[in-house]
């Protein structure tokens, strides 16, 4: 259990990572390879899934425009219209929905949730849950009825 634990707050620190990483490609693009070197080399990856974070980085950038497919339908306004952190968020927990199922979607939600509530705006949290908890129904519907 320990060690289970340990894991999941590793990965917490490699979202938290992760999305800072995303919302400065997002804004000044780059290599995401060069992002990742750069974050390591800057911040303390001590305790943080630098596996997981660079599978962040590598993934989501290279896969963006399909993500944001996805998110389109549930939008209520156009992409550019997003706030860049929540469209990080956004785009990090669609991918874990579609391409972690390992992650139960109630961790993709509530860890989206909880980076939105550290570095998003004061209400964007309850968008990110209504988003994502959409996106879920779309792509784990399964695991929603268990």
């Amino acid at each position: 259990m320990r060690i289970q634990n340990q894991l999941a707050a590793r990965r917490r620190k490699a979202r938290h990572y992760g999305v800072q990483a995303l919302y400065k490609w997002h804004m000044v693009g780059g290599d995401p390879q060069a992002i990742v070197s750069e974050f390591c080399s800057d911040y303390d990856f001590k305790n943080v899934d630098i596996e997981y974070f660079t599978i962040l980085l590598n993934s989501i950038p290279s896969d963006v425009d399909h993500l944001e497919a996805v998110l389109l339908p549930i939008l209520d306004r156009k992409l550019d219209e997003l706030d860049p952190i929540e469209r990080s968020v956004l785009r990090l927990g669609t991918f874990e929905l579609e391409k972690r199922p390992d992650i139960p979607y109630k961790v993709v939600i509530s860890e989206s949730v909880a980076l939105a509530k550290k570095f998003g705006a004061t209400e964007s949290y309850r968008y990110i849950n209504g988003v994502l908890d959409e996106v879920a129904r779309l792509l784990r519907s399964d695991e929603m009825t268990t």
